[in-house]
């Protein structure tokens, strides 16, 4: 990923890199040459000393809290890749920081700036759903070697458990996952998550590192019909429901069917309008599309999910607000 955020940055209009931080030699002499950045082999030293005017953290989850709160103690906005840290106490550290600072902390849930996402989410606020009655998402692809610090969950699930939140317009009061290990040498590296929401919604999450080709979709469904997404083609179609219309085979009224519409949608890449957003969040100083508090929450449910699976029981939200509520 830092790769792809140099490549954004290099190619944006209204930045330019200052400077750049790898721990290893090779990754940070290519990027150096490539860019005429300043290079630091240290990450900490970089965000203490560089001339700059934010930081993008694309680091393993695990270095997110130390890097974040370097980049908060100088005042500096910052964009931290998703997930915010690997633990909810790293993260609400992230959060507590930053409002005391005053600093913005943006998050790196790119999902969120698909195209085909804002899309249907501004037909959803238009009413095309007048209730939703059930979401499932999908985020699945062959095993990363690179990822080694933190499983599927937390690495990939923080995604969709955003993501569904974010269609429900509410946070998950209960949860239940069951997960397994095939391949990743300490962690899970597969998931599957139950979401239950206070407007009656459910959300199903499927998560994986076993499939062997990489596949990003999700489904939401409600009284007026159903949105599909695919987030690697940002192709979104709206199914409406219709049941005075049946399918007849054989005589028999055995399948009932709606129109199937595919909605326009401008192709743009997600990570280029994730910067156009952190761009005006410097300038501005205004509160980012998906600010810091959005990422704790995504790591406590990811976590959630996690301890769901371990206890093989529910696990119930109803006190998470106060939980994460910070001074």
């Amino acid at each position: 990923m830092g790769r792809n955020h140099l490549r954004v940055i290099a190619n944006h209009p209204e930045t330019s890199l200052g400077a750049v931080a790898d721990t290893d030699p090779a990754a940070l002499e290519a990027a150096v040459s490539h860019s005429g950045a300043s290079g630091y082999a240290d990450p900490s030293r970089m965000i203490r000393e560089a001339d700059i005017d934010g930081v993008v953290i694309a680091a393993p989850t695990t270095a997110h809290r130390t890097l974040a709160l370097g980049a908060i103690e100088r005042r500096l906005p910052v964009l931290v890749e998703k997930p915010l840290a690997g633990t909810v106490d790293d993260a609400l550290a992230i959060v507590t920081a930053a409002r005391r600072a005053g600093v913005r902390v943006q998050v790196g849930h790119v999902e969120r700036y698909n195209p085909a996402v804002l899309e249907m989410g501004r037909l959803l606020r238009a009413g095309w759903l007048s209730s939703v009655y059930a979401i499932s998402s999908r985020r699945s692809g062959p095993f990363p070697a690179r990822i080694r610090d933190v499983g599927v969950t937390v690495d990939l699930g923080t995604h969709d458990v955003d993501m569904l939140s974010w269609i429900a317009g509410e946070r998950p009061v209960r949860v239940y996952a069951e997960t397994a290990q095939r391949l990743h040498a300490t962690h899970e590296d597969l998931t599957f998550g139950l979401m239950h929401f206070p407007s009656g919604a459910t959300g199903f999450l499927d998560v994986d590192w076993l499939t062997p080709a990489k596949r990003r979709s999700l489904v939401a469904i409600g009284e007026e019909g159903m949105f599909e997404l695919d987030y690697l083609t940002q192709k979104l179609t709206f199914t409406r429901a219709d049941v005075d219309r049946p399918q007849l085979i054989g005589g028999y009224a055995t399948t009932f069917t709606g129109d199937v519409a595919e909605i326009p949608v401008v192709n743009v890449e997600p990570l280029r309008a994730q910067l156009d957003e952190f761009v005006r969040v410097v300038r501005t100083g205004d509160r980012p599309y998906v600010d810091a508090e959005d990422g704790l929450w995504a790591v406590a449910l990811a976590n959630a999910l996690l301890t769901a699976a371990s206890e093989r029981r529910p696990i119930d939200l109803s006190d998470m607000p106060s939980r994460l509520a910070t001074p």
